[in-house]
């Protein structure tokens, strides 16, 4: 089995440190090839599909978790959308108008939040914001782990883009348990400071070569180091003729009919998977009579 399109949960016992690590690879590809990105939204988009896997596991919860960011800069929009079951997808938009778009965050981004959107299939939304103020997506999300959770947190975010056809992503997640009696905070701050050092020296030419376990051993090799089956992460839509059918209960029938009557039908185009879904009069009609039938296919 591959070591790629797997989150993998650990715990350095010893330490009191969980620790979460995500390789990418077949599942980025619908996601950063759904449409003719230019290579710096590819990884920022694959960056960010490897927090939010890593981010599904670390709240314990069934339901959705989405990272947006919203910028006034040449990316003005991009969000990746995740399941407790490490389904995802994604989707960004960019000024097109620019001949080129630039390498850092910082440039990429300007007046830029980052809004964590957690859903569960039970219990209240919730929703944080993160201002894009820091030079790495990583450094942002410590600071919401900082300030939400109040756990020291490391966060690692890599990408291998020279294959185009083949691009990569990969994660390492550290995050301090709960604090207990049986140990001080201070002692746990440096133990976890400790190893927050180790995990630094992983290269990106191991973290995209090496097993998981050679990885961790690689940097832990004097810790008890508990690994736990991993979990395969895969591309999704959640879009369905269904859905589709509910938006347009929300729009005017006289205006559904007009587009018709110009175009011959209402062709609604998924902007995650890019599947299309048709509604003709019949449709419109019922689906603003309460009575429309959904098709599971996509058309």
């Amino acid at each position: 089995m591959s070591d790629f399109d797997q989150l993998y949960r650990f715990l350095i016992d010893r330490a009191h440190v969980r620790g979460q690590l995500v390789r990418l690879q077949d599942s980025l590809t619908e996601i950063v090839h759904s449409q003719e990105y230019p290579v710096q939204i590819q990884r920022l988009l694959s960056e960010m599909a490897a927090a939010t896997s890593m981010l599904t596991a670390i709240l314990k919860f069934e339901g959705e978790i989405s990272l947006q960011i919203q910028s006034k800069g040449p990316v003005n929009y991009a969000v990746i959308n995740a399941s407790h079951n490490q389904t995802m997808r994604g989707v960004a938009r960019w000024d097109q108008s620019l001949p080129s778009l630039p390498d850092s965050l910082e440039a990429l981004l300007s007046q830029a939040v980052l809004v964590i959107t957690i859903t569960p299939d039970k219990g209240e939304r919730y929703q944080g914001v993160v201002a894009l103020d820091k030079p790495t997506l990583a450094e942002c999300l410590e600071s919401y782990f900082a300030q939400s959770e109040q756990l020291p947190t490391k966060i690692m975010l890599m990408t291998d883009m020279r294959d185009p056809e083949q691009v990569k992503a990969a994660g390492m997640l550290l995050q301090v348990l709960p604090e207990d009696a049986s140990q001080s905070a201070l002692s746990r701050g440096n133990e976890f400071e400790h190893l927050v050092k180790l995990g630094e020296t992983l290269s990106e030419e191991e973290m995209f070569s090496l097993p998981v376990s050679d990885i961790l051993y690689r940097l832990y090799h004097q810790e008890k180091v508990e690994l736990f089956s991993p979990q395969p992460v895969r591309f999704s839509c959640t879009c369905s003729r269904e859905r589709t059918a509910n938006a347009l209960r929300n729009v005017d029938k006289t205006e559904l009919l007009q587009i018709i009557a110009e175009d011959g039908a209402v062709n609604m185009n998924c902007q995650y998977c890019h599947a299309e879904y048709r509604f003709d009069e019949i449709d419109i009609e019922a689906i603003h009579a309460g009575n429309f039938e959904s098709s599971a296919a996509k058309q």
